[in-house]
């Protein structure tokens, strides 16, 4: 019994090494994927706000406060030098 616990420990570190070893080339794709992601999201948050229906409004509205600390981060990654919403000061 004893012996099977050194043996479940090695292999959970070889699947970790593993999982790394294969994660390792696509880092950069799976982190930009995400931050894809993100700002979809950021932007069906917001897209009421922009004037484009969200069908997604009920779900979506109890999100803002959480959303307008990382707006300014998003506009400035879109490219926007002053946020295209003027009652979000964050600028």
């Amino acid at each position: 019994m004893t012996e099977e616990r050194p043996v479940i420990g090695w292999l959970s570190r070889l699947s970790e090494g593993l999982g790394e070893f294969y994660r390792v080339p696509y880092r950069r794709a799976f982190a930009r994927a995400r931050r894809d992601e993100d700002d979809l999201f950021m932007l069906l948050v917001f897209s009421e706000a922009l004037g484009v229906p969200n069908p997604a409004s009920y779900y979506t509205l109890e999100l803002m406060p959480l959303m307008y600390e990382r707006f300014h981060d998003w506009h400035r990654r879109m490219g926007m030098e002053r946020s295209p919403l003027d009652h979000i000061g964050c600028c």
